[in-house]
């Protein structure tokens, strides 16, 4: 994982311009590459006391993100073509382990449509509990969908580490 730069876009606009991968996102798939763009662009200027996204590069190419793009609240995404290897669970505990060990954030919390089953078990893997659900969260294009709410709370994570608790 590393910082996103501007010449990130279009790489990311081929993940980003995909229904599948943007099934559950809270986008529709985006138009045009200048769309992906601007997206990247607010990436990069993520105040560093209000967030921190990376890009996340597999075999020299980029196939996603995963961040903090604003705390305490994670993200990710990853092309469909790299589904099911375990990429989104290795970069999630790297950003994880930073946000807790470097931010010093008491919790971490994520937003998940309920029927992106994947992701909702991978949050749960990782030690994070349901805390919430909410009907009709969010208008991706003309749908209304439902989300659950998430928390990971550092002591947790840090127990579930076999770390001290500070």
């Amino acid at each position: 994982m590393r910082p996103a730069r501007a010449d990130d876009a279009e790489a990311l606009h081929a993940i980003f311009r995909r229904p599948d991968a943007m099934r559950y996102w809270s986008t529709p798939p985006h138009r045009d590459l200048a769309q992906t763009q601007a997206w990247v662009d607010g990436m990069i200027a993520i105040p560093p006391d209000q967030g921190e996204d990376f890009i996340v590069e597999y075999g020299g190419n980029v196939i996603g993100k995963a961040g903090l793009f604003r705390f305490p609240e994670i993200g990710f995404i990853l092309s469909p073509d790299q589904w099911g290897q375990g990429l989104a669970r290795e970069a999630l505990v790297a950003v994880i382990d930073r946000a807790f060990a470097v931010h010093r954030l008491d919790r971490i919390i994520a937003d998940v449509d309920p029927r992106n089953a994947a992701s909702c078990a991978l949050l749960t893997r990782l030690g994070f509990g349901e805390t919430g659900r909410r009907t009709a969260a969010w208008l991706v294009g003309d749908e209304w969908c439902d989300s659950i709410d998430f928390c990971l709370e550092r002591f947790d994570w840090t127990l579930a580490q076999g770390h001290n608790v500070p």
